[in-house]
């Protein structure tokens, strides 16, 4: 029978060989990640009431990212809490102070296509790029889950996002992600799975298919697919992993998609949301002209080597505009010590940007980076809530690095393609 792709891999942990939406099913689990603020120090007490322990340590992974380096004594006692639980419960896949968890799991070859993932983190989409029905769960669940090994799922509707034509300069995920949080709206794709497609997403390399699965998050959606490829596999390897059998892990063309949208990557145009919510998307040109006082790249969507080096490309031989501050936030350790040794680094430090430790940092509202009342922030972030980033009278815009670089470079918000056209000429 015709299914999505969210139906194959949930048939798959539930020992069924087939599952229509809104079946609900138990599922078993394989693999299981917490960081440091929603992870040990919200399950240990619920486990410790249970007296139970970790099904199987082998199939969890801890990451701190949220309180990584400690500001207090308070974010040093639920870090050093963190560390104890891991050890104490014998989880060996233990990532301390290496990055933001969406970006240090991959790295280190822990997802893979067709498994069925569950985080103790709202972005927990992010492995759907790997073709992993990843989705993001609270305490109580993760609890369950860490005791059994299991998690009961409703299955849910899919909706096919699929995306024609090829990116012009200047462009990139975030911007195709922002254009679909204001088309389908926050929630638009509440509790159904996210299923991206087309020659548009297939042309993607991994890290900006990180970005469009990460940010499924923000339409609501449980997880947002992307059917494995040869571009998959290759990441898998470069992980030090094996990406296993892909053999049909795909949505089928018949199978019955809750809703179709077809997008044309090629017509797009830089995004920005303006404040307080993605959803408030639009071209760059409705917002061009906005003063800022911070430029941010960092977060799990706007970090990564790939992010950093697109703004270096609008960075290169500029300065940050007066007045205005580039705070750098690399996504992992591994992002630093790339960026450093291809020189990506050495241009956006020549430009004036500070380098910050790798974490979710600002994003969240944690340790540095954080707004004063009345400031203007260009982010890129998946996230601009009221208050997210500090204080709540701050405002904050989301768009690509690309655009976050070009805000830096003029200190109001600006095009990057009018920058990337005047290096080329």
């Amino acid at each position: 029978m015709a299914a999505t792709l969210a139906q194959k891999i949930i048939a798959r942990a539930a020992g069924r060989e087939h599952i229509d939406p809104g079946a609900i099913v138990t599922c078993r689990v394989d693999l299981a990640m917490m960081h440091d603020s929603g992870g040990p120090r919200r399950v240990k007490p619920i486990l410790d009431r249970l007296g139970v322990g970790v099904w199987d340590p082998a199939r969890v992974v801890v990451v701190t990212d949220h309180y990584v380096p400690a500001v207090d004594a308070e974010s040093a006692r639920i870090l050093a809490l963190t560390r104890d639980w891991v050890a104490d419960n014998a989880i060996a896949a233990f990532h301390d102070m290496q990055g933001i968890c969406h970006v240090v799991v991959p790295e280190h070859g822990h997802l893979k296509p067709g498994m069925l993932v569950v985080g103790g983190d709202s972005h927990s989409p992010t492995g759907g790029a790997f073709g992993a029905y990843m989705f993001g769960v609270g305490a109580t669940e993760m609890a369950g889950v860490l005791a059994t090994g299991e998690i009961w799922l409703k299955v849910p509707e899919t909706i096919r996002l699929e995306w024609t034509g090829t990116l012009g300069p200047g462009v990139s995920a975030k911007d195709m992600v922002l254009a679909l949080c204001a088309r389908l709206g926050m929630g638009g794709a509440d509790y159904q799975a996210v299923e991206y497609a087309g020659d548009g997403v297939a042309a993607l390399p991994m890290a900006e298919r990180m970005t469009l699965s990460n940010m499924a998050a923000e339409l609501g959606a449980q997880t947002g697919l992307i059917a494995p490829d040869d571009t998959t596999a290759r990441a898998i390897r470069d992980a030090g992993a094996e990406p296993g059998d892909m053999t049909d892990l795909r949505g089928d063309d018949d199978a019955a998609y809750n809703q179709v949208h077809t997008l044309d990557a090629g017509a797009l145009a830089p995004q920005v949301a303006a404040p307080h919510s993605p959803a408030n998307a639009a071209a760059v040109g409705e917002h061009a002209g906005t003063a800022i006082d911070q430029a941010y790249l960092g977060a799990c969507t706007g970090a990564k080597l790939d992010d950093l080096r697109m703004a270096a490309q609008v960075l290169k031989g500029r300065t940050v505009a007066p007045d205005t501050r580039l705070l750098v936030a690399p996504a992992s350790t591994r992002t630093t010590a790339a960026a450093a040794a291809d020189g990506t680094l050495a241009v956006l430090t020549a430009a004036g940007a500070h380098i910050m430790p790798s974490g979710c940092g600002a994003c969240a509202g944690y340790g540095a980076g954080v707004l004063a009342d009345g400031e203007v922030c260009i982010a890129s972030t998946a996230r601009n809530f009221r208050g997210r980033m500090g204080a709540t009278g701050s405002r904050v815009y989301l768009a690509s690095p690309f655009t976050v670089a070009a805000a830096a470079a003029t200190g109001r918000i600006t095009d990057p393609r009018d920058l990337l056209s005047e290096a080329a000429a």
